[in-house]
This record gives C-alpha cells, structure tokens and sequence, in this order.
C-alpha cells in the first residue's frame, strides 16, 4: 500500500493470526520491520518486493513477537530497537528506548510510547509524518489485548494514551487479525452503536473472502472499539455503570471478554 510518493507498507500473515509489516521508503531504500513473528514470512516477503531490511521495531518480549528475530537479524544485518524493559529478554537488541524517545530510521523519526499492561515492556510506535502507528498487541481493531503483566488500570491509561496521542487520521497497524471476534464481542457491549454495526458488517464481509480486517485508524476505534470507549456515558448506561470510573468501566468488560 503506498502511503505517499516514497513510502510503501506491507502487510502479510504470519503464524496463524499474526500480521507482518514492512514499512519501506523508495528513495533511500530503508525498510522496516514491526516485529518478527516468523523469519521465513519476513524473507519471503522482502524478496518478493524487493527490500533490503535495514531496521527491526520490536514491541515487546512475547515469542509471538519475537521468534523469528535472531534468524531474521543475521541474515539482514538489521539493526534492532526495542523497549528497554526487554533489555533483559530479547538478546538481539542494538538499542534501546523508553517513553517519549525518538529513534530515526533512514527518513522517519519514529517516537515510542510506552503502553504497558499486556505486557510491562510494550511500546507502541508512531511516526507522526506519515500518521502511521504499530500498536503491537496494546490495541487491536475492536480489542485489546489480555492484560497479562500489568493490571486492569495499566492498561485503561495506555489505551488513553493512544486516543489521546494519536490524532484521528492516524492509521493503525496491530499484532494480530481478531476483528472479528472482537466485532461479535462488541455488539454485545453496544448493540446500537450504528458506527459499530456498520464496522461489524465490513469486517464480515472482508473475513468471508479472507482479506485483512487491519490497517484501521484511531478515529475509527474510538467510535466503534468498546475498550476505547470506557469513559463513554453511554457505555456506562449500557453496563448499569453510571457514575463508575472509566478504569473500572474497562475492567469489566476486559473481564467480560476474557470470560466470553
């Protein structure tokens, strides 16, 4: 998908419900990769366009994330950046960064944002020039993901972030493909969400023909994503949690989802 004039993105299947993603800028041939859930996807990819890899993003530690990257990192001679929580887990990192720092590879000055929960280590990437953002598995298209490390309130503040961070045009790419689970789950949170319904009749659509539900923007997750819409009035209405806080309207229906 070309984005501008000199910046082309990839995206492909990995695993069983991974995504890859390569972000590649024609002039100065730098390309970049979120992420390595599966070296082979990655070479078959690079070959198939053409690229020559020069940078790899990592969002955090899991091995779904992660698995391929020693393979990938000595065939391409990648440099690798990832949190630096994951110092102590992920080997193969050249540097590493926290929240707010800004990393420039080749034309793109990529800032990271920690949004911890699923993980204490996650960063999620965001290059404002070209509104690009890697949520990795913070946010997906009408989810989130578990919350495993961090905790219920964690998690809510990193989803703010992202909402708050990212203007509206910002296109989102994510770790994997749960639209449309994450679609049936959300009706049954707001059921007259017409913004959400009509999401749900795209999504269903793309998933019969096997096409890709993702890339999605942030102003699209915020009228259809429940986990986004916590602090929501009607959400709270439709919870009979009126007057409840939005980290405690979230942990329900993170429970809810984790239980469904």
């Amino acid at each position: 998908m070309a984005v501008n004039d000199t910046t082309q993105i990839h995206q492909f299947t990995c695993l069983e419900a991974n995504f890859g993603v390569l972000l590649h800028d024609t002039d100065s041939g730098t390309t970049i990769a979120f992420d390595v859930p599966d070296a082979g996807a990655y070479e078959d990819a690079l070959e198939e366009k053409g690229w020559k890899l020069t940078h790899i993003l990592i969002t955090h530690h899991h091995w779904d994330h992660v698995q391929g990257l020693g393979e990938l990192k000595q065939k391409t001679g990648a440099r690798v950046i990832g949190p630096e929580r994951s110092r102590q887990k992920i080997a193969e990192l050249d540097r590493t960064v926290e929240d707010g720092d800004g990393v420039l590879c080749g034309p793109y000055e990529v800032m990271a944002l920690a949004t911890p929960g699923h993980t204490l280590d996650q960063i999620s990437w965001h290059i404002p020039a070209i509104s690009f953002a890697h949520t990795g598995d913070t946010l997906f298209s009408l989810g989130c993901g578990r919350v495993f490390e961090g905790d219920m309130e964690m998690m809510w503040s990193s989803l703010s972030k992202l909402a708050r961070k990212l203007p509206d045009d910002t296109v989102i790419y994510c770790g994997h493909e749960y639209t449309e689970a994450n679609a049936r789950f959300a009706l049954t949170i707001e059921p007259e969400n017409a913004d959400l319904k009509a999401r749900a009749q795209e999504v269903a659509e793309l998933r019969s023909r096997n096409a890709a539900t993702l890339p999605t923007t942030i102003g699209r997750e915020k009228a259809t994503n429940p986990f986004l819409r916590a602090a929501e009035p009607s959400v709270a209405a439709a919870l009979g949690m009126t007057g409840k806080s939005a980290a405690e309207i979230f942990a329900e229906i993170r429970t809810r989802k984790d239980n469904a």
